[in-house]
C-alpha cells in the first residue's frame, strides 16, 4: 500500500495530478504548466526508484528530498535557535555578539551576573588587586627586531588571511582597518596582494612552503622577487610559515576552478591548474639552514624582523631550532605559536581534531625553551588560536606570549556570521568567496572602521583588566596571575601547573623544570631536526 500513502505516494500522486492537469489543459492553457511540472516530478521519482547511489532517494523517491532539505538547514537552525549562548562551535553566540557590538561601537556589557559555571573543571580566571592601578592609556607596543627596521608591534593584530581565501574587499577592509587602528595585518600564505597594499596598513608578509609571490616557475624560492616586494614600506616583518594549527604537516590546495588569472598572477602559478602548497620547505631542511634562510630574508628586506610560524609537534624539533640559535648566533626575531585549535582554513577532520599541540601547552613550552636557552628577551613570541576577548589576550600573555594574533574575530568584525561554508565559494556575507556577485555587498570603508573599532575596544578592555590586576602592561603578566580550577575543590595558580624555567638554565646544566628540555637538549643540534 506504499503506493497510495507510503513512501512511493508522492510519485503516484504526481502522476495522477499530471494526468488530470493535462485533461483540464483544454479549458485553461495554464494547466499545461502544472501538467509539465507534475510530469517532471514523476520522472524524477521514477529515476530515483532505479538509481543505486542514494538509498534514501531510492526508497523515498520524492519524499527523500525533504530529508536533504532539512539537513541543509540544520546548521542555521542550530546556530540561531537551538545552540546555547555559550556553546562554542567553534565560537559561541556570546563571543560573536561581543565582537559585533565592539565593532559597531555598541555597549558590550552583560547584566545580571555571569552565565559561566565557575565551578566547572578547567575554569580559569585572572586574580585582581586590592589596589588597582590607573587604567593605562596605551596600545601596549612590543619592539620586534633590532636596528632601524625594528617594528613596534601592537598587542593585538590580524592573523594570516590570504587573498583567494577571502574576497578582494574583505582583504582590503582588514588592511585598511589595521591602518586606522595602528596594528599589523598578516598576509597569510597566499602572497602579498594588491588588496593588502591598497589598505595602507602595516603588513607581515608570510612566506610559506609554496613561496607564492616569490617563486620560480618550478616552485622554488626566488630571491629577486622576494627582495623587490619586501622593500615595500608597508611590509614591516617577514614570517616564514612552517606549519599551521588547523593542519600541521599538511599542504594546502586551491582547486583549479578557483585559480583565476588574477590569483595566478599574484601567486606566480599557472592559471586553471590546482595550486599546491607542499607540506615542507625546499629552501632548507635543517635548523641551521632555516636560520641561514631567515638571515638571508633579513638582509634582502633591509633588516626587517624575520621569524617563523609553527604549530608545536615533536618537542625535540623545536628544541633543535633553539639550540641552533644558541650555537650559531643566528637568531630569529620572533616565533608565532599557532595552537592546534586555531586556523580559518579548511582541513581534514582528523588533522583539525587530533594533530598538533593546543595553544596554552605550546606557549608554555616555547616560552620555557627560549628562557632556558637565554634567548627570551631577544626572541619575541606571538600567539594565535581561537582567541577572541581581552581575557584571552591576558591569559596568552601570562603564559608566555608578547602579542596575540586573531583571524576569525576580525572576520566577525567584517560581518562573518559563522556559516561555516567557507570552502564552497558561496559565503553568504561576501567575505570568503571570489564571486563578484557575492562580494559586491562588502563596503570597504564601513568594514574597515568596524575592524579598527574591534581592535580599539578590545585593547581598551585589556587595559581595564590589567589595571584591575595591578599591572600596567601585558609584559608584566606571569603565570601566577592566572588561576585554574582542576576540580570542585582544587585550584592552582598556573605557575604551579606550568613551572617556569630559570633564565639560562639549559646553558648551565642541571635541573631545568621541564623534563622534555632536560631529556632532549643534549641529543639535538642544528645539523638535523631529528635526535642523535
Amino acid at each position: 500500500m506504499d503506493i497510495f500513502w507510503g513512501r512511493y505516494s508522492a510519485v503516484f500522486y504526481s502522476a495522477i495530478g499530471a494526468l488530470f492537469a493535462a485533461l483540464l489543459a483544454g479549458q485553461q492553457p495554464l494547466w499545461w504548466w502544472a501538467a509539465a511540472a507534475l510530469l517532471a516530478l514523476t520522472a524524477i521519482g521514477l529515476y530515483n526508484l532505479r538509481q543505486k547511489q542514494h538509498p534514501v532517494l531510492a526508497n523515498y523517491p520524492l519524499l527523500g528530498y525533504l530529508r536533504y532539505f532539512l539537513e541543509s538547514l540544520r546548521p542555521e537552525l542550530r546556530q540561531y535557535f537551538l545552540e546555547s549562548d555559550d556553546e562554542q562551535v567553534p565560537y559561541s553566540r556570546n563571543q560573536r555578539a561581543m565582537v559585533y557590538q565592539r565593532a559597531k561601537q555598541q555597549v558590550a556589557v552583560r547584566p545580571f551576573g555571569s552565565l559561566t559555571d565557575m565551578y566547572a573543571d578547567e575554569f580559569d580566571w585572572l586574580n585582581h588587586s586590592i589596589r588597582p592601578v590607573p587604567v593605562p592609556d596605551s596600545d601596549f607596543r612590543i619592539t620586534v627586531g633590532e636596528g632601524p627596521a625594528a617594528y613596534a608591534m601592537s598587542v593585538l593584530n590580524i592573523s594570516g588571511t590570504s587573498f583567494g581565501a577571502l574576497s578582494p574587499p574583505a582583504i582590503q577592509a582588514l588592511n585598511a582597518g589595521a591602518r586606522l587602528g595602528g596594528f599589523a595585518h598578516n598576509t597569510g600564505e597566499g602572497s602579498l596582494s594588491p588588496y593588502h597594499l591598497a589598505g595602507g596598513g602595516d603588513i607581515i608578509w608570510q612566506v610559506a612552503t609554496g613561496y607564492f609571490g616569490c617563486r620560480t616557475p618550478d616552485g622554488l624560492f626566488d630571491a629577486g622577487q622576494f627582495a623587490a616586494k619586501a622593500a615595500a614600506p608597508q611590509v614591516r616583518m617577514i614570517e616564514i610559515k612552517l606549519s599551521q594549527g588547523a593542519k600541521p604537516g599538511h599542504g594546502g590546495m586551491l582547486l583549479a576552478a578557483k585559480v583565476t588569472a588574477e590569483i595566478a598572477a599574484i601567486r606566480g602559478v599557472p592559471q586553471g591548474k590546482d595550486c599546491i602548497s607542499p607540506a615542507f620547505h625546499t629552501a632548507f631542511s635543517t635548523p641551521d639552514e632555516l636560520l641561514q634562510f631567515a638571515a638571508q630574508l633579513r638582509r634582502m628586506s633591509g633588516g626587517k624582523p624575520v621569524g617563523v610560524k609553527l604549530c608545536i609537534g615533536h618537542p625535540w624539533e623545536f628544541i633543535a631550532l633553539v639550540k641552533a640559535m644558541v650555537e650559531s648566533g643566528l637568531l630569529l626575531d620572533f616565533i608565532t605559536v599557532d595552537g592546534a585549535e586555531g586556523g580559518t582554513g579548511a582541513a581534514p577532520v582528523e588533522f583539525t581534531d587530533h594533530l598538533g599541540t593546543p595553544l596554552q601547552d605550546a606557549l608554555v613550552f616555547v616560552d620555557n625553551c627560549l628562557t632556558g636557552a637565554g634567548l627570551r628577551e631577544r626572541v619575541k613570541i606571538g600567539a594565535s588560536g581561537r582567541m577572541v576577548s581581552a581575557y584571552d589576550i591576558v591569559r596568552g600573555c601570562a603564559l608566555g606570549a608578547d602579542w596575540i594574533n586573531m583571524a576569525r574575530p576580525f572576520m566577525f568584525a567584517l560581518g562573518c556570521i559563522q556559516a561555516r561554508d567557507c570552502a564552497s565559494g558561496n559565503c553568504p556575507t561576501g567575505l570568503a568567496t571570489m564571486n563578484p556577485g557575492r562580494y559586491r555587498v562588502v563596503d570597504v570603508d564601513i568594514k574597515a572602521q568596524r575592524v579598527a573599532n574591534f581592535h580599539h575596544n578590545t585593547v581598551h578592555a585589556l587595559a581595564e583588566l590589567l589595571a584591575a590586576s595591578g599591572v600596567s602592561h601585558p609584559g608584566q603578566l606571569t603565570r601566577h596571575h592566572i588561576m585554574r580550577r582542576l576540580s570542585g575543590s582544587r585550584v592552582l595558580p598556573m605557575d604551579e601547573l606550568y613551572p617556569q624555567v630559570e633564565p639560562g638554565a639549559l646553558l648551565r646544566g642541571g635541573p631545568v623544570g621541564d623534563a622534555r628540555l632536560t631529556q632532549f637538549w643534549p641529543r639535538v643540534s642544528g645539523a638535523s631536526f631529528g635526535l642523535h
